[in-house]
């Protein structure tokens, strides 16, 4: 596990830490924040459990929570995806493994879970557009719904998504679940919801089913992505330019995927 401390910056390694204090009878929020009240809560826990108490969540405090909570980390490792799991969809898609992990890795960090539930992240952009969609008028809903709903994106918007996003969801739902759920990207590959139909889902809310399993089903909604998307062939070819177009949208050079993706692929095809 990893090393975090107050300021540490690695979400789903704090919303775990969050969740297990939450069980041990701490009232903290689960916002993948290590601030204060994790921060003391954690020294509490170390203190009471014959700890260093330095707010440090190393290894011997990790290795305490798992005797403790078990059955919690038991439930995570299983949602885990597997190397056999990877080969499998890889030799299907005749890709690389090394290129699938590449996608992976840029796309949500390596990890598809923020504690029990898949990782997101609401577009509010998106969530104006899709509310138009659903026949709803977004221009009704502006007042007060600023950090969930906007025309257009910007870069301004990007302080939204240091926020919790499921409590960006919950707020969203309240106007419209479907169009709500169809405005996130979900899981270990960051799929929006709003393609449940051309990935051969009954409805979105079927797709956000599939994705609280586990990270196999978001390897699944992947490849189905791609099939759908004309993205096998540029993934082949290691087109990486051509692939993070199709896959990031026009602004992906701006972001770097391309780049990203093509470093993160040539470390793991010298990994034998």
């Amino acid at each position: 596990m990893e090393t975090i401390k107050k300021g540490t910056q690695k979400k789903s390694a704090t919303i775990l830490l969050q969740e297990s204090l939450r069980k041990a009878g701490y009232h903290v929020n689960t916002d993948g924040i290590f601030g204060p009240g994790t921060d003391q809560a954690v020294r509490d826990f170390q203190k009471k459990n014959k700890l260093v108490v330095d707010g440090v969540v190393g290894h011997k405090s990790w290795m305490k929570l798992m005797v403790l909570f078990p059955k919690l980390f038991e439930r995570l490792a299983q949602r885990f995806l597997s190397q056999k799991d990877i080969n499998k969809v890889a030799k299907d898609l005749a890709v690389q493994p090394a290129a699938i992990n590449a996608v992976r890795e840029v796309e949500a960090g390596g990890t598809g879970f923020q504690g029990e539930r898949p990782k997101i992240l609401f577009e509010g952009h998106v969530f104006y557009r899709q509310l138009k969609k659903h026949g709803i008028n977004p221009v009704q809903h502006l007042a007060g719904n600023e950090d969930i709903l906007y025309p257009d994106w910007s870069a301004s918007n990007r302080k939204y998504y240091k926020m919790d996003q499921y409590a960006r969801l919950k707020k969203a739902k309240k106007i419209d679940a479907a169009a709500a759920m169809e405005s996130a990207s979900w899981g270990l590959f960051q799929i929006m919801g709003y393609h449940w139909k051309d990935l051969g889902y009954k409805s979105v809310k079927k797709f956000v089913k599939q994705m609280r399993k586990d990270e196999g089903e978001h390897l699944k909604a992947f490849a189905a992505y791609l099939k759908a998307n004309n993205l096998v062939k540029p993934l082949q070819a290691l087109d990486w330019a051509t692939f993070a177009e199709g896959y990031n949208g026009s602004g992906y050079k701006e972001n770097q995927y391309d780049t990203k993706m093509a470093s993160a692929y040539r470390r793991y095809s010298q990994i034998v």
